[in-house]
């Protein structure tokens, strides 16, 4: 039987031989193991870059990972009680290590099983010393290493081949909570690692569910924007567990993909309909509160003399206003106050001619008024200066015939930006009829606005997804896409987007996220606790719909900026209302700074560009940066984990899913069809009927 002592001596592999801040080199022993340590009991590999060793201090034992191995040509050790010191001093090829320290490992007693438990804390409590002995960790260390004994660790999704093939468990508080990112080449395995993470999520609150005595599935929400097509496979062993969202025509288990025009806001009908700031955006605007109001036949035309009464008083009083007195002093000043006061005569009098009973004197008795009060201060081509008192009677007149015809005020009740329903197919109608009782040359500016949002809804792809008719409610709509209680509703939703047109995929993307987030928001202020409901959101390809760009003031021009500002407002908010996002890309660098920057962990599979190499190199501290080295050369499954969710940087192989769980991502069998292995048989006829949406055209003589 061995003393701890004798334990502790067999692990000993070699001694300190230099400090510094990032680094530590050591000095093998010449026993030390080669390739297989059995040192801990079990076989495990030893050296291996980017596994683990221990240097014991009073603060516990520094963690320490290989960054380097060679042989260095050095004076031959002289060994205490050895006949060493007598031999020749000749060079001699010793084996060294470089060693970046990363954390601490303390032990406690465990009262209630006698157990050593051993915990690790991120950062270097105290720094080792020349001399100090370095050990290979055992079995029990290498799993709180790599954090595979903690509590909250309930998920498992790989184990580390640095780590002596520990188990890699991770808290999906941690994980999902504060965003994840799952960057890499294609090819890596990055689809996989997603689909893993959420199928491998479900079975362990199932599991947890049943070892509690607990009936139901798990209350838990999962939606996937999948732009390729690719994870219906992956669940469809789930059943009922799964809603899956296609666009039209749809087969059985399948739901037609459905974001209603209606339930576009303001903002992104401006970026859809490219609206021009100056006329086209303040209309657009305005018809969507009309129609969402129920506002369908045109202002009345008494409504309609009451604004242009109410912006004549508005531009009276800015003269009234202003210290200058521009209606009085220079020439100019009191030229364009006449013509001003011109304008308003002539259109009152206009007015006053159309059949509006009482208001038509009314309107007739101003308009003599103004002629008079212009005529009294002519002077040839000029005027004289026009008195306060002359603007005054004119403005009291104004707003007191307007406070007489009927206000249409209940229009405003109405946001652009709220969810009811209107038929979208009458909008551009309702704008020209706007326009045209506006009066001007409103009508000639906001055509261009017109034909665009009618050949945007001519078009048949877009019909089936952005006008569902019957329409569906907007109760109906949340219960689907977010999901009831799990009991009633499918855990995971995914949204086949492979299909939607590259006109409106960024707006079907942007809407979708928009409104998944702002549900959360009223969800919580609904409950006087401030309880969220967590759901997370899980972009593939990131780098299409959140591709960093110049960050523009005022709404936004285009749909590829609305759908970027709307994740990164996720990004920055979403964890506060319980919306935790998860994105997958290939090509990290291509990604808005400001959603990368909100993921505080990273699942990193093998990344071979430069560019985004230096990217991801800037996400980890500089003394564990060299684990990054090796992301060029990763093997496909197997992948860098950091940040929140790790206690430290841990290379980790992703668990395998079967083939009949994986994501449809695999390479193309060229060789297998060229070579008649697999046949591919091709109905064109049939593609090019779904694809027209019109029946193909036959050969009369067939």
């Amino acid at each position: 039987m061995t003393t701890p002592i004798e334990r502790l001596s067999g692990l000993v592999v070699g001694v300190v031989e230099s400090v510094a801040p990032d680094e530590v080199r050591a000095l093998l022993e010449l026993d030390a193991p080669h390739s297989t340590a059995l040192n801990t009991g079990v076989p495990a590999g030893f050296p291996r870059l980017n596994g683990y060793v221990l240097i014991p201090n009073e603060a516990g034992a520094t963690v320490a990972y290989i960054t380097w191995i060679g042989i260095e040509r050095s004076p031959y050790p002289k060994r205490s009680g050895l006949k060493d010191f007598g031999l020749i001093d000749l060079p001699f090829p010793l084996r060294k290590m470089s060693l970046s320290p990363v954390g601490t490992l303390t032990s406690r007693r465990d009262r209630a099983s006698g157990m050593t438990r051993y915990e690790l804390s991120r950062g270097v409590v105290a720094f080792p010393s020349v001399g100090d002995q370095v050990l290979i960790p055992t079995a029990p260390q290498i799993e709180a290493i790599v954090g595979a004994r903690d509590d909250d660790k309930r998920v498992r999704i790989g184990s580390s081949p640095m780590a002596s093939s520990a188990a890699i468990m991770v808290d999906p508080d941690k994980l999902f909570g504060r965003h994840l990112a799952v960057l890499g080449n294609t090819g890596s395995g990055k689809s996989c690692t997603v689909a893993g993470l959420i199928r491998w999520s479900m079975e362990a609150a199932e599991k947890s569910l049943k070892e509690a005595g607990k009936t139901g599935v798990p209350n838990a929400r999962f939606i996937v924007l999948d732009p390729n097509g690719e994870y219906a496979r992956a669940f469809a062993d789930r059943g009922d567990e799964l809603r899956l969202f296609r666009v039209p025509p749809v087969t059985g288990g399948e739901r037609p993909l459905d974001v209603p025009a209606w339930l576009w806001s303001g903002h992104e009908w401006t970026a859809v309909a490219h609206a021009q700031p100056g006329a086209q955006r303040p209309l657009l605007m305005q018809g969507l509160r009309e129609l969402k109001a129920g506002q369908t036949e045109g202002v009345p035309r008494e409504a309609m003399i009451r604004r242009y009464l109410g912006s004549y008083s508005i531009r009276i009083s800015a003269m009234l206003n202003t210290g200058t007195q521009a209606f009085g002093g220079a020439a100019k000043a009191r030229f364009e106050c006449a013509r001003l006061l011109e304008t308003i005569a002539s259109d009152c009098s206009q007015f006053g001619g159309e059949t509006l009973g009482t208001a038509s004197g009314a309107l007739a008795a101003i308009s003599t008024t103004i002629t008079g009060i212009v005529d009294g201060r002519r002077s040839g081509n000029f005027f004289n200066d026009f008195t306060i008192s002359d603007l005054e009677t004119i403005r009291s007149a104004l707003d007191t015939l307007a406070q007489t015809l009927p206000d249409i005020g209940h229009a405003t009740l109405i946001s652009e930006d709220a969810p009811q329903f209107f038929d979208v197919n009458i909008l551009a109608e309702h704008l020209d009829r706007v326009a045209t009782e506006q009066g001007g040359n409103l009508a000639g500016f906001i055509s261009t606005l017109g034909l665009r949002i009618r050949g945007m809804l001519a078009d048949q792809r877009l019909g089936a997804v952005i006008g569902r008719d019957p329409p569906t409610s907007f109760e109906s709509w949340l219960k689907d896409y977010i999901g009831d209680d799990g009991a009633s509703n499918g855990q995971i939703a995914v949204v086949d987007l492979s299909l939607v047109p590259s006109e409106i995929v960024h707006i079907v993307v942007s809407v979708l996220a928009r409104l998944v987030f702002e549900s959360l928001q009223r969800y919580r202020r609904g409950h006087p606790k401030g309880q969220t409901l967590p759901t997370v959101l899980v972009l593939e390809e990131a780098h299409t719909f959140v591709r960093r760009g110049k960050d523009d003031d005022g709404p936004a021009s285009s749909p590829t900026q609305l759908c970027r500002e709307v994740f990164e407002r996720i990004a920055r908010e979403g964890r506060k209302f319980g919306l935790g996002l998860v994105l997958s890309s290939q090509r990290p660098s291509e990604l808005s700074p400001t959603v990368l920057a909100q993921c505080n962990t990273f699942v990193l599979h093998r990344i071979v560009n430069d560019a985004d190499q230096n990217l991801v190199a800037r996400l980890v501290p500089d003394n564990v940066g060299g684990l990054l080295r090796e992301l060029p050369s990763l093997p496909s499954r197997q992948a860098v984990l950091l940040g929140w969710a790790a206690p430290i940087p841990v290379l980790v192989e992703v668990d395998e899913l079967p083939d009949a769980q994986r994501p449809q991502s695999a390479d193309p069998d060229f060789w297998k069809v060229w070579t008649l292995t697999e046949e591919r048989g091709v109905d064109w006829g049939a593609i090019s009927e779904e694809w027209s949406g019109a029946p193909p055209v036959h050969d009369p003589e067939e």
